[in-house]
């Protein structure tokens, strides 16, 4: 690598370094972490790109309208979990699942690593934390904790997550230049398909393997960080039920990839595992004597709670999980209907991402856009009736209406959620408006003469590495996804990368592109606007460094496994 190689790399590394040094290594609060680093990214930016004043206005708009998405998820599930608490049937929810097993570890792969599974294969895009982290946060677990869970179980299950956009939409897209067609068309029988079909194939086996530790991770950082002894040995116990619930999702979604592609595997296997891991936790296979339960909500640390209550408005710990008092308003309401608006947004979900229905592109097609913004190549898009934030209100507004709530309950439901999200938004904003700066520092109006800020990262990396690269590929992707916050987006900018640098060292193409998909998964975890939404649903707000120091090692070890599979698959070792 030449010296100004290595100098551009160095200073395309400032934004990300400046999140990480700001948020994990000073705990500044994201709202006050997120503006500063966007600055030091518009600086870098106009000076060592030189970005003209425009193309940082217009990305600062297209992520401030992508923020304005993701926030009415985050006010939806707030808004829909407030209604369930004002209703009662949030208590109910949780004497089901208390019922099903009191032990959290298990608790913890039930709702966030099976049923997560489902939605992130129905939805993804953020819902999964959206849908697990208030359901945790009902059952009394604290905010940090429930937080943690949803990111930590967003890993595997986003390498086909959204109905398979991630590959459909992230590789496909991603690699759509000039080069590939001809290579495809001249080197690979059966042409597109049957490329994308090995693809797939080998970001499911790679995802198969690696992913039988994320269950297992999951239960050990609960009880490391959030259990009386601070004890990972706690997590460790239930290691034969988490490799069985691994292994209860891992394996449908694996033959489902195989047989029908990219579209169903994250949905088919977390359904699946659900259903036959909640079966087995009701009749105790597995299931340890001694369950894992919180501390008394008393004894909690500070930094473990948000500013929504745990346990429904039961109270959170573990102080009264014998049976808790029933309320009157919660007396006549059974298990199936409290679940019930669970039910109709999962419903929903399905019919509006499946495309065979046709209600996808009549949803889409309302969406509000605006193109070539301020001149440039940017567009921004507004997802009013697909997005999963307005199904959440519809149902919301359903159950308020079903229960016959009162209006004062109603209006104390939309303000709890609406001052929640207040709190959120100007962090989220300046966290997407900088990864829009960062990724669009490449375009053609560019007077540094550089390629893009992620591309020139990923090129400083794949130099030093050289014929090591297989090992390495899996991090790009999941710095894509922690840049992006989005596996899909992190698919469109580094599958073409990923492809060149395969072709330049002599190695199978498909593998390292596989590879590039299942690191964009595991970048989920770490993803800054990621950690501030589910801390967002959870009432946490302030405490996004936090959750990403936790997150940041297991997601550092499966992106090293990852790697590894890759290496050992590419070289025949």
């Amino acid at each position: 690598m030449t010296s100004a190689a290595a100098g551009s790399t160095m200073v395309a590394l400032m934004p990300i370094a400046s999140v990480f040094l700001f948020l994990v290594v000073w705990r500044w609060p994201a709202r006050v972490a997120m503006p500063l680093a966007y600055a030091v990214t518009v600086v870098i930016g106009a000076l060592a790109w030189r970005l003209p004043l425009r193309t940082i206005a217009a990305s600062t708009v297209q992520g401030s309208v992508i923020a304005l998405n993701i926030l009415l998820i985050v006010f939806g599930a707030l808004l829909l979990l407030s209604t369930l608490r004002e209703c009662g049937a949030l208590g109910v929810i949780r004497r089901g699942f208390l019922n099903i097993t009191p032990d959290r570890r298990l608790q913890a792969l039930i709702v966030g690593w099976l049923f997560g599974s489902f939605i992130e294969g129905v939805a993804g895009f953020g819902t999964p934390a959206a849908i697990t982290g208030p359901l945790m946060l009902a059952l009394g677990f604290p905010a940090a904790a429930a937080a943690m869970i949803g990111l930590l179980a967003n890993s595997t299950p986003v390498t086909f997550g959204a109905i398979g956009t991630t590959i459909v939409q992230g590789i496909r897209q991603g690699l759509a230049s000039p080069e590939v067609d001809e290579y495809i068309f001249s080197h690979v029988p059966g042409g597109w398909e049957s490329y994308i079909h090995a693809v797939v194939v080998k970001a499911a086996l790679i995802s198969a393997v690696a992913g039988l530790i994320i269950p297992l991770a999951m239960s050990m950082a609960l009880t490391r960080y959030f259990g009386a002894r601070r004890s990972a040995r706690e997590g460790l116990e239930i290691w034969r039920f988490a490799l069985f619930s691994a292994a209860a999702m891992i394996v449908p979604y694996t033959i489902v990839a195989i047989l029908l592609g990219p579209e169903f595997p994250a949905m088919v296997g977390g359904l699946i595992g659900l259903l036959i891991v909640t079966f087995a936790a009701k009749k105790g296979f597995l299931v340890p004597s001694r369950p894992f339960t919180f501390p008394p909500e008393a004894h909690w640390e500070k930094d473990w709670q948000g500013s929504m209550p745990a346990g429904g408005g039961e109270g959170g710990g573990d102080d009264t999980l014998g049976t808790p008092p029933e309320r009157p308003r919660t007396a006549g309401i059974s298990l199936l209907t409290a679940w019930a608006p669970y039910i109709a947004v999962t419903a929903i979900l399905i019919a509006s991402r499946l495309p065979a229905l046709g209600l996808k592109q009549k949803l889409l097609s309302m969406a509000l856009e605006w193109r070539q913004i301020f001149g440039t190549p940017f567009s921004a898009s507004f997802d009013t009736f697909y997005s999963a934030g307005f199904l959440f209100i519809l149902v919301a507004m359903g159950t308020a209406l079903f229960f016959g709530m009162s209006g004062q309950s109603v209006a104390r439901a939309w303000s709890v959620a609406g001052k929640q999200v207040w709190a959120t938004a100007p962090a989220l904003i300046f966290t997407v408006a900088l990864v829009r700066v960062f990724i669009n520092s490449g375009t053609m109006d560019s007077g540094g003469g550089l390629e893009s800020m992620p591309l020139t990262l990923a090129s400083g990396m794949a130099a030093l590495t050289g014929g090591a690269w297989p090992l390495f590929a899996p991090l790009i992707g999941a710095l894509g996804a922690f840049i992006a916050g989005s596996a899909t987006v992190s698919n469109m900018m580094f599958s073409l990368f990923q492809w060149s640098v395969a072709g330049r060292i002599g190695v199978a193409t498909e593998t390292v592109v596989a590879a590039q998909a299942t690191g964009a998964a595991a970048g989920n975890m770490v993803a800054v606007h990621n950690v501030v939404a589910a801390a967002a649903v959870v009432g946490l707000i302030g405490a996004e460094g936090s959750l990403i120091r936790k997150t940041l090692l297991p997601m550092l070890v499966y992106v090293l496994l990852l790697g590894a599979l890759v290496y050992l698959w590419i070289y025949d070792l």
